[in-house]
């Protein structure tokens, strides 16, 4: 078992820990299509959570709603005790503030050194001394390893390079709740290895709360405290890595154990 096993392994995320944010039925709809179908659940402060699932099942939706890009067709999304689903446009800004969003593709604007991309949103939120916007930019690409590259172009940079200094912009404010998409998406095994050991790192240093979109087993089994699994638009599964590995619903064994489309039709002929 390696460092990063034990930092998730050692700690333990009790059932009665508070939500830091809660989704409540929510159901959305692309013209007819009914993408996301009644899908409850809630995320507890300071854990790893993570969101997966087939191509196509909603996954990336359902991320856009937490982050109030996306107005659900009915439900609600509790975001500190507040329905970002009723919120209006001026009050949605103001809760996106408190939160921070890495990109799979890292967002970073290319025409901007990397230690202005990091600094965008503490310029851009404006309540911070402009003196200290540089120390605290610095500081957050040095969490990431990053020290060196704050006058480095994003074209500088390799892949996994690029998606650590999105991150150190996603954390640069200091939010409480950070959304990672597809986070080894492009990356080699051992760069993927190192953006996972990077998240522990930082919920743990931090207590920053994260939610992951990823379909990456390893990851998975590495950094999750508990999974969502969706199907279609539906929970098919909330639990832990250990529940999901032991769990009879056909999807998520298929899932767990890579298995091709044909197992399912096995399973449902015999």
């Amino acid at each position: 078992m390696n460092l990063a096993e034990n930092q998730r392994r050692d700690r333990v995320i009790a059932e009665d820990a508070p939500a830091i944010i809660e989704v409540r039925d929510l159901v959305t709809h692309y013209g007819e299509v009914k993408v996301l179908d009644g899908v409850s659940f809630s995320v507890r402060r300071g854990e790893v959570f993570t969101i997966i699932g087939g191509s196509g099942c909603g996954k990336t939706t359902l991320l856009k709603h937490m982050c109030g890009l996306l107005r659900p067709s009915s439900g609600s999304i509790i975001f500190q005790g507040r329905d970002m689903a009723a919120m209006d446009e001026e009050e949605l800004a103001g809760m996106q503030r408190q939160i921070g969003i890495a990109f799979q593709s890292s967002g970073l604007f290319n025409s901007m050194t990397v230690g202005d991309n990091v600094a965008m949103p503490l310029r851009e939120y404006g309540n911070v001394d402009p003196r200290l916007i540089e120390p605290i930019a610095r500081l957050k690409l040095s969490l990431v390893g990053l020290a060196h590259a704050y006058h480095y172009m994003p074209s500088d940079l390799s892949g996994g390079m690029k998606k650590r200094a999105g991150l150190a912009r996603a954390i640069a404010t200091d939010p409480e709740l950070v959304y990672f998409d597809e986070p080894s998406a492009g990356l080699d095994p051992i760069m993927a290895a190192g953006l996972d050991n990077l998240v522990l790192k930082l919920n743990r240093l931090l207590g920053t709360t994260f939610v992951i979109v990823t379909h990456e087993l390893d990851s998975i089994r590495l950094i999750a405290d508990r999974i969502l699994m969706l199907d279609r638009g539906r929970v098919i599964f909330l639990g832990t890595v250990e529940e999901a590995e032991r769990c009879s619903v056909d999807r998520v064994r298929q899932f767990f154990e890579r298995r091709p489309d044909e197992y399912i039709e096995q399973r449902a002929a015999e």
